[in-house]
């Protein structure tokens, strides 16, 4: 790898746009990017991002690669389908997955990868879509701590709070559980709101705005509840019932595996669930209120 890496992003959706945007206005290095809708690449050519027009292409022309994909069945056909990544790649090119996936995936690409001499980290996000656009991602690593410091001046033009975990998959572990804990809050706080409601003992909003003087004030309780699950303020677009139904599941399996019974997290599975049955799947979690206002 040069001393000036040519930077590569693949996936610009809906947070891969904006982290790419950074990149490419915060690194002072070429951003190729690739994407399989348009709209977005034609919209970071403003910034000075060129269109790869294939993988193949990508991996010729970049020295490291950002990944930000919804999940395991895209992270594996890009990085190891037979056209992906490791199929034209070459030693000492660097591939950063920033995509939230499971930890065996992390473990098995980062195997796959040094076999042909390439470096891989896994680097999934937290704190949402306004983080993405602001630059202030939170990023969790797993990884070589020399791949890390290679690749830490651009997470930093995407992040603010970047930590090495531990070895690959590391950071995918350490995001799982993050998005784990934050979901069952928000679900704790939609049934503090139902009681709420359904009592009459107390409006929602004085509920809520009191509890953040208290001890059960949190980061979540001030975004996903005060401004996200009250009346009239459910957002448009951001994390939908899908997505953290599949870091959910993700965070199960990882449970699983080592012998876990997450009681709590299961019964949570069940009721975002209840929400993608009733048509809420692409909607922001915190529309699980609803599921619980007709659970019966």
């Amino acid at each position: 790898m040069t001393n000036t890496p040519t930077l590569g992003f693949v996936g610009v959706g809906v947070m891969g746009e904006k982290m790419c945007r950074n990149l490419a206005q915060k690194s002072g290095r070429p951003v190729l990017a690739c994407d399989q809708n348009p709209a977005p690449l034609q919209r970071l050519t403003e910034h000075g991002v060129t269109t790869a027009a294939s993988l193949a292409d990508l991996m010729a022309s970049v020295d490291m690669i950002f990944l930000s994909l919804p999940g395991e069945p895209q992270v594996r056909a890009v990085v190891l389908g037979d056209e992906g990544l490791l199929a034209h790649a070459t030693a000492g090119q660097i591939i950063v997955d920033c995509s939230t996936c499971p930890v065996r995936l992390a473990q098995e690409i980062d195997a796959l990868a040094r076999a042909k001499g390439v470096r891989f980290l896994d680097a999934p996000v937290a704190r949402g879509v306004t983080a993405a656009e602001n630059g202030t991602l939170n990023f969790m690593a797993g990884g070589d701590q020399a791949d890390f410091d290679a690749v830490l001046p651009y997470l930093e033009c995407m992040g603010g709070d970047i930590t090495l975990c531990g070895p690959a998959g590391a950071g995918q572990a350490v995001k799982l559980m993050n998005n784990m804990i934050v979901v069952q809050t928000v679900r704790a706080i939609a049934e503090a709101l139902k009681v709420a409601q359904e009592s009459g003992a107390v409006d929602g909003k004085v509920l809520f705005e009191t509890l953040t003087t208290g001890s059960a004030d949190s980061f979540v309780l001030r975004n996903h509840g005060l401004k996200s699950m009250l009346p009239g303020t459910h957002p448009a677009q951001t994390f939908p019932v899908k997505y953290i139904m599949k870091d959910l599941g993700y965070a199960l399996e990882l449970a699983e595996s080592c012998g876990v019974v997450m009681t709590g997290a299961e019964t949570t599975m069940d009721l975002l669930k209840r929400a993608d049955d009733m048509d809420f799947g692409d909607r922001y979690y915190t529309i699980l209120i609803e599921a619980l206002e007709q659970a019966g």
